[in-house]
């Protein structure tokens, strides 16, 4: 007889189908050439998943299923879970104390939102078709190698080459903050000094950009009333995480399990 590759999982006389976990694997990273890992984080979330629901049955729960989001309602499973979390695990709310000492520890991580003044050149194009990404790429290329050796040439680029309204203002974009431009103009933007140019220039889904960072301001901190909210958002967080994986290992210490070494 063939042995198995991955041995039954088993989690209090309950066996969990191995169709189960290969669909499972499917949502869970590994190296492509180690299925294994995958597997094993499958088979983890799945027999801690089964603890849950036996706990949630155990103490006669009821599901309620909730809108998570619109359209999107829970599963009967994810409600019970919800409701057996709801009924395990209590949090206390973090003292006054603990807040201000925790905001205290470092001011400074608690800041305004930066500011940047930047220009750029757009070479449009849609990323998604890679013969037009390329052939743009090396116009897009040849203009931020120009500006670069000839940064006081960048406005006449901007206004001879650029595809974005800005080539007016000679690329001029103003002031920008966190959230107003693509993410990887962004990213670029963070990763620049003032008055640099982008060696490279920068793909996203308008096209690529060769950009410019004008100015840096960096946010000021903010006052502990400002912050206090997210803080304790944060601190309660937290603390329910912590308390979540101390009831899963609860759970998982008093149960009988094989064929999967459970991590909460």
């Amino acid at each position: 007889m063939t042995k198995p590759l991955f041995p039954d999982v088993v989690v209090n006389g309950q066996t969990i189908p191995s169709a189960a976990i290969a669909a499972e694997a499917q949502h869970h990273s590994g190296p492509s050439k180690k299925p294994g890992i995958a597997w094993r984080r499958a088979a983890n979330a799945l027999a801690i998943r089964a603890l849950l629901l036996q706990e949630a049955a155990r103490r006669a729960l009821v599901a309620d299923p909730q809108e998570v989001a619109p359209g999107q309602t829970e599963t009967e499973d994810e409600a019970l879970i919800r409701a057996l979390l709801e009924d395990a695990v209590e949090v206390p709310v973090p003292s006054e104390e603990a807040i201000r000492a925790e905001w205290e520890r470092d001011p400074t991580r608690f800041r305004a939102p930066p500011l940047w003044e930047a220009a750029h050149i757009l070479i449009a194009c849609d990323p998604r078709d890679a013969a037009q990404r390329e052939a743009t790429a090396a116009r897009a290329r040849a203009l931020a190698k120009e500006a670069v050796a000839n940064p006081k040439s960048f406005a006449r680029l901007a206004k001879e080459n650029s595809d974005c309204s800005s080539r007016g203002e000679g690329g001029f974009l103003g002031q920008l903050g966190p959230g107003d431009t693509v993410p990887e103009f962004e990213q670029a933007l963070r990763a620049l000094r003032e008055e640099e140019i982008t060696a490279e220039p920068v793909l996203s889904r308008f096209g690529w950009h060769v950009i410019r960072l004008d100015a840096a301001a960096e946010g000021a901190p903010l006052p502990y009333e400002t912050v206090r909210p997210r803080i304790a958002e944060a601190m309660e967080k937290a603390a329910w995480t912590h308390a979540v994986r101390g009831f899963v290992g609860d759970l998982a210490a008093r149960a009988e399990v094989s064929g999967v070494e459970l991590a909460a």
